[in-house]
């Protein structure tokens, strides 16, 4: 008798390799099951950067009443720990344990540091806002408790993040690394888009009550999911406990000398910061630039997300295919990055007469850019790096990522503001204001592919089959 089951899942294990960019990654020693559990920990660190950069923001300001400036500086705290993922990063390559971790106990640190935040978060919200009983309480015990809270879960995500990925670099063949950082970023994607959906549901009837609800059970759900996703992660391994106790690894200050002396390094941290910023900068503006420039009701340039989301979940899709057949990822990079300038300037050209559609496009192509650029700066920062030092390089990649992005946000609304404020601004069109920023923004994009371009053609002129001797990127023959 045929058996029509085995047959049926014959079939789909045969043809998952060719439509899931990131399925043939998985082996007998790694299936992708143990993958897509490590991932959960990208699922919490995007519900964190929701809720903390969307849902608090709106209720903070509408219905808690908090100043807008604070409710920057608050939002603007987890910025001061992104500096510190390369220290992190360094820590949890030379740890030392009775077991021979050296992700796992970093992991859980920074899950108990984002549990901690949470746990205090509602409360110090609603003092910090005045409300009820509340009103009495002295506003500085509010504001210092509510900074406290947002600074650990921004430690928190800082610390999972990096040492997430690193572990998750670790279980896999080196050939395969950018396909593995490739799923973690769509499903730090797909929890971000999940949770907005989630939150919006849980908060569309606001209560005190009910925020208090979504922290506290964001902060359980936190502890929950990345408790799935470390275990029986990281082999036990007390041999490699005893060497690295023994070996007494060198300080942080001259591992770092060391890794930012191999050539190309900080010319490559200095396109990353380029790129980050020039890309970094519209995340808060297309949505009022949608509205106010182009009449999008409130329900079309929400879709603009989505749209933006989709651009770079195709990005880190098409980077992970091309980097894992053994492409270049400096040139990439500069593919990225220049995809970003006709983006901007569609979108710029959209206000000018070219309408919706030139509007849509661009935003799909920065994305689009964005993730290539992102994807293939991340896979170069860990190539150019030895392999003892893998946390070390996405510990500086994504504190020059964290810290350029932030910068970028801040610095947007700034800009936009300062020109709206200007005297002979009065009665102009309404894009001006944006489009001054997307301009900054190209121009910053231009300087980036400036700056990748020699790190592009060395590695052309490197040639051969085999890695570089700085082991930057794999290059074919």
């Amino acid at each position: 008798m045929f058996d029509y089951r085995s047959f049926a899942l014959r079939r789909v294990a045969s043809i998952a390799p060719r439509y899931l960019p990131f399925a043939d990654i998985a082996t007998d020693e790694v299936p992708l099951s143990r993958l897509l559990r490590l991932s959960l920990f990208q699922i919490t660190v995007g519900m964190a950067l929701v809720l903390l950069v969307g849902t608090l923001n709106r209720v903070m300001i509408v219905e808690l009443a908090v100043p807008a400036s604070l409710v920057a500086v608050m939002l603007s705290l987890p910025l001061l720990f992104a500096p510190f993922r390369t220290l992190i990063g360094y820590k949890s390559d030379t740890h030392v344990s009775a077991l021979g971790w050296r992700r796992v106990p970093y992991i859980w640190k920074g899950t108990m540091y984002q549990f901690g935040g949470f746990a205090v978060m509602p409360f110090a919200l609603l003092v910090l806002s005045g409300y009820g009983e509340a009103v009495d309480a002295p506003r500085w015990i509010g504001q210092a408790s509510a900074a406290l809270a947002f600074l650990m879960v921004g430690a928190g995500v800082h610390i999972v993040q990096t040492v997430g990925l690193a572990l998750a670099t670790d279980l896999v063949k080196e050939e395969d690394q950018p396909k593995v950082v490739g799923l973690m970023y769509v499903m730090l994607l797909l929890g971000m888009v999940f949770s907005a959906l989630v939150f919006g549901a849980l908060l569309e009837t606001y209560t005190p009550g009910r925020l208090i609800q979504v922290i506290q059970g964001s902060a359980v759900l936190t502890i929950v999911l990345n408790m799935v996703a470390l275990w029986k992660q990281e082999p036990r391994d007390r041999a490699r406990a005893r060497e690295m106790e023994a070996a007494r690894p060198a300080p942080f200050s001259e591992a770092w000398r060391g890794f930012a002396a191999r050539p190309g390094t900080i010319r490559l941290l200095a396109v990353i910061g380029f790129g980050t910023f020039g890309y970094g900068m519209a995340d808060v503006l297309l949505e009022p630039y949608g509205g106010q420039a182009l009449g999008f009701s409130v329900a079309e340039t929400t879709r603009l997300t989505a749209l933006l989301a989709t651009g770079t979940l195709i990005g880190f899709a098409i980077a992970s295919r091309v980097l894992g057949n053994g492409a270049h990822p400096e040139r990439l990079g500069v593919l990225g990055a220049l995809i970003g300038v006709p983006g901007f300037a569609a979108i710029i050209g959209s206000s000018m007469g070219a309408g919706p559609v030139a509007f849509l496009a661009g935003t799909f192509a920065t994305g689009l850019g964005a993730g290539l650029f992102g994807h293939a700066t991340l896979t170069a920062t860990m190539r150019s790096a030895p392999a003892d030092q893998v946390g070390l390089a996405l510990g500086a990649w994504g504190a020059v990522q964290a810290t350029s992005a932030g910068i970028g946000v801040a610095l947007a609304g700034i800009v936009r503001d300062v020109v709206v404020g200007l005297p002979d601004q009065a009665g102009s069109a309404p894009h001006t204001p944006y489009n001054v920023v997307f301009a900054i923004e190209t121009v910053f994009l231009v300087g980036a592919i400036l700056i990748a371009l020699p790190l592009a053609m060395r590695r052309k002129v490197d040639g051969g089959g085999n890695r570089t001797e700085t082991k930057s990127v794999e290059v074919s023959s």
